[in-house]
């Protein structure tokens, strides 16, 4: 294996050197990040917990405020209304009904229940002044709700919401009742719950004093269910150890973030986790972003060390750029200066030799292909002439099978003429030599010149041709050229447009002082990858189509050069088929006097 040069050597030493240094700050960064999102994480559960909370503490009051605001209809002022007036009072009041689903009931002063919206046996004639929120209502005449307790009429797990009914001298009349039973009517709101519920995610609301599942438990849709024994549940048993964060390996052996908040007046606590790669996604995430930084970083630094070592290497890189620019302009006569080491300077002699020889064989080649086109054109002229007397019958009728033959031959004599003539353009074009008559012209008999001698053409493939926008416009240009290009334009559309399909040639003002026209097809276009090398010599585009004639890749080049040539220019788009345009100045000489100089300059011929 050859020895490195100096300059790699310094090259490798600075890339290697970087990648260490970015790998070993990677890793560490890596790890930093992970913490960060754990932090982040934890504490946006801790404050998920607390507001849900918040949430449940505030509907709870809302069931409160409204239970009291209804609770001074149940009395005159004086004394409790009758019972049919107190049960036509809880049978309207709507939003008691939305509020507390599970019932309504009213008691008298002693707590002895006397009228309910929903029947309960046994309820209406119970007392319960010795239950412990009674006995609080009663001696403080304020709303309290209860801790989570069994219906005595009902058996069933509920919430009990009370409020004082008072005289208008403060006397204690009764209390008004709503109850919300645990486990069928949630506290916490449905999109809430919605949100919390997701497949990953874990949300349980426990109920500290009884040891119950209010939300969350490991039956779905069972409502209230009791706490497994500890050890059984991890998420549970941290919540209920006293840390209100952190992280714990559920049953599956998944790592879960937890974060734990308690609402005091229903002695319940709201525990969240969410898993552990919930905090490593994003931190991978930014990880990606800091290594894309840190590696244009080291990328920056393997750079200052790669110009530290140019020196040792100049003249090669000097003669490698003199190389290149004379590869994308092959014509400009370039040649490699000899500096340097001997080894170099004969590198470069050898080089200056081998482009000596090329442009000798380019001369060559050019002037080859221009007298060899001026060569055939003579006698193929010839040769056409005389097939096209032979198709037309002017020697006399053919058979059917011999008239076809000279209609055929006829045909790629055309082609032949055709391709001989983009070769002949090309080397004028190439050398220079390719002059112009820049002149007012009528746009109106070029266009119809171009569809008239087309339409042949087309209806052999069953296209039509048709023109729109077509006025009085007078541009400036060649008129000979400008049919070239369209003619191009117009045998490219033939070509690959489906049958029984429609081209058309439109004229459109393009700016105050252009003139746009465009050759429409209905094909499929040129494809995307095409575009760029649309315009360019030798290019062809396969599109596959059974109508693709092969040609010299030439004469949308050409058509390109004759546009700069008439101070305009051509471009492609595609909108349902392919369009192609030409663009040339506007004259500001008027059609009719346009039309006049041209009758003038006839009748002179």
């Amino acid at each position: 294996m050859p020895p490195l040069s100096l300059g790699t050597r310094l090259a490798v030493i600075v890339i290697l050197g970087s990648i260490s240094t970015v790998g070993a700050v990677l890793a560490v960064a890596y790890n930093a990040l992970v913490d960060d999102f754990e932090a982040i994480l934890t504490e946006q559960q801790l404050v998920e917990t607390r507001r849900i909370a918040t949430e449940v503490e505030q509907r709870l009051k809302l069931k409160l405020d409204v239970l009291s605001e209804s609770a001074a209809m149940m009395s005159d002022g004086n004394a409790l209304h009758s019972l049919t007036e107190i049960t036509y009072q809880l049978e309207r009041q709507n939003l008691l009904h939305t509020l507390f689903p599970d019932g309504l009931v009213v008691f008298d002063a002693e707590a002895t229940a006397i009228a309910e919206n929903i029947h309960a046996p046994g309820r209406l004639g119970t007392n319960y002044s010795d239950r412990n929120h009674f006995r609080r209502a009663i001696q403080t005449r304020s709303p309290v709700i209860s801790r989570p307790l069994l219906g005595r009429a009902t058996g069933v797990p509920l919430l009990s919401f009370l409020a004082p009914i008072e005289s208008g001298e403060g006397d204690l009349l009764g209390l008004l009742s709503g109850t919300v039973t645990i486990g069928q009517t949630s506290l916490i709101p449905d999109d809430m719950l919605k949100r919390l519920r997701d497949e990953q995610d874990r949300f349980k609301v426990i109920d500290v004093e009884n040891l119950l599942y209010i939300e969350g438990g490991p039956s779905p849709g069972q409502g209230v269910q009791p706490l497994p024994v500890p050890g059984a549940d991890p998420l549970v048993d941290a919540g209920l150890s006293g840390i209100t964060f952190g992280t714990v390996t559920d049953n599956n052996g998944q790592e879960q973030i937890y974060a734990a908040s308690h609402l005091e007046d229903l002695g319940w606590m709201f525990i969240r986790s969410v898993p552990y790669e919930r905090a490593t996604a994003p931190a991978f995430d930014s990880f990606m972003k800091f290594s894309i930084i840190s590696i244009a970083i080291g990328f920056f630094i393997a750079l200052l060390g790669f110009l530290a070592s140019r020196s040792a290497v100049k003249p090669l890189d000097k003669m490698t750029e003199t190389i290149e620019g004379m590869a994308r302009s092959p014509s400009n006569g370039q040649r490699l200066t000899g500096k340097g080491t001997k080894e170099t300077r004969q590198l470069a002699a050898a080089f200056n030799q081998l482009m000596t020889e090329r442009d000798a064989i380019s001369t060559m080649k050019e002037n080859f292909v221009s007298n060899v086109s001026h060569e055939l054109r003579t006698p193929l002229t010839s040769l056409n002439g005389a097939l096209r007397l032979l198709a037309s019958g002017a020697a006399g009728a053919l058979p059917v099978k011999a008239e076809e033959m000279a209609r055929l031959a006829l045909r790629n004599g055309d082609r032949l003429h055709l391709l001989i003539s983009d070769l002949l353009d090309f080397s004028k074009l190439t050398a220079g030599q390719m002059t112009v008559s820049l002149a007012p012209q009528p746009l109106e008999p070029v266009i119809e010149a171009a569809m008239i001698d087309n339409t042949a053409l087309a209806s052999e493939h069953n296209l039509s041709l048709v023109i729109e926008g077509l006025g009085d416009q007078v541009i400036v240009a060649d008129e000979h050229r400008l049919r070239q290009v369209l003619d191009n334009f117009i045998s490219n559309a033939i070509k690959f447009s489906p049958s029984n399909d429609t081209i058309t040639l439109k004229v459109e003002q393009s700016g105050p002082e252009t003139t746009r026209i465009i050759v429409s097809d209905c094909g499929s276009g040129v494809p995307k990858q095409f575009e760029s090398e649309l315009f360019e010599r030798f290019s062809q585009a396969e599109v596959g189509t059974s109508k693709s004639i092969k040609g010299t890749g030439l004469g949308l080049a050409i058509c390109q050069d004759l546009a700069r040539l008439m101070n305009g220019k051509i471009g492609y788009f595609y909108d349902s088929g392919a369009n192609f345009w030409i663009e040339l100045p506007n004259s500001t000489i008027r059609k009719n006097n346009a039309n006049e100089n041209a009758g003038i300059s006839s009748r002179g011929a």
